[in-house]
C-alpha cells in the first residue's frame, strides 16, 4: 500500500472523477492506461508520476495543485492533531449531492442552500 501521500493523492483522483460522472474506464482511455491502473491510483496502491498527474489534471479539467490541496490538514488528521476529515466527501451520496446541485440554476441552487441552512438551525457559515 501506498504512503499517506498517494492515497491522498488517490482519494482526490476518485473524488473528481466521480464529481464529472466519469467511470474509471473512461478516465483510463482518456489518458492510455487500463481501467486497473486507475484504480490503483486510487486507492494509493501505485504512486502517480508526474507525467501522468499532469495528464489526469488535463482529462479532470484541474489544476495539478487541485491534487495536493488539503495534503497538510490532512496529515494532520492521520495524526489526530484535528477533528474534521473530509472523509465525507468521499461518500458517493455527498457526489451524488454536488452533482445533482451544479445541475440547477443558479436561483434554485440559492433556494436550496438556504433551505438546507434552515434545516440545521441556520449555523453554517456563508461562504
Amino acid at each position: 500500500m501506498g504512503n499517506d501521500i498517494d492515497v491522498h493523492l488517490g482519494k482526490h483522483l476518485r473524488r473528481r472523477r466521480r464529481l464529472l460522472g466519469l467511470t474509471q474506464q473512461q478516465l483510463a482511455e482518456t489518458v492510455g492506461v487500463r481501467f486497473q491502473q486507475i484504480q490503483k491510483y486510487e486507492c494509493g496502491a501505485n504512486r502517480i508520476s508526474a507525467a501522468r498527474l499532469w495528464q489526469l489534471a488535463e482529462a479532470l479539467e484541474v489544476p495539478v495543485s487541485y491534487f495536493y490541496d488539503g495534503l497538510s490538514t490532512a496529515r494532520r488528521d492521520a495524526q489526530g492533531d484535528t477533528a474534521e476529515s473530509g472523509e465525507m466527501f468521499a461518500r458517493k451520496e455527498t457526489m451524488d449531492l454536488v452533482r445533482a446541485y451544479y445541475l440547477l440554476g443558479e436561483r434554485p441552487r440559492r433556494r436550496l442552500l438556504d433551505l438546507a441552512k434552515s434545516l440545521h438551525g441556520g449555523e453554517l457559515a456563508d461562504a
